[in-house]
């Protein structure tokens, strides 16, 4: 008899590192962009969201909290408030969300700060 041998394939429940789970959440592009006065997070939102991100404002406001948790939101913000031309949108990368708040994945990313040639 072989120890071990129960739950060790893919339908294990135990199994946490599949991709079904990014199919769970809906995926949001954020940036920054750069006004005259100040530096303005935006959020693109999908067109077919799920119905449980009720109130716009709250969820554009995790989403950026989320956001400002995985990536350093002061040199960022610094980065782009450098280098970046009054009306541009630098896009920070996408972050996916459940609509209780958990992130599912993320592709963000700080923008690099340029060489002084």
């Amino acid at each position: 008899m072989a120890n071990g041998s129960d739950g060790r394939g893919p339908e294990s429940d135990n199994d946490d590192g599949g991709t079904d789970q990014a199919e769970d959440g809906d995926r949001f592009v954020v940036g920054i962009q750069v006004t005259e006065a100040e530096l303005r997070f935006v959020v693109q939102v999908p067109t077919d969201i799920d119905s449980g991100w009720s109130d716009p404002e709250a969820f554009q406001s995790l989403v950026e909290k989320r956001t400002w948790e995985i990536l350093d939101q002061e040199s960022t913000l610094r980065t782009i408030a450098a280098e970046t031309s009054t009306g541009a949108t630098v896009t920070l990368g996408s972050i996916t969300l459940r609509s209780d708040g958990t992130v599912v994945d993320h592709e963000l990313a700080s923008p690099t700060p340029a060489e002084d040639t």
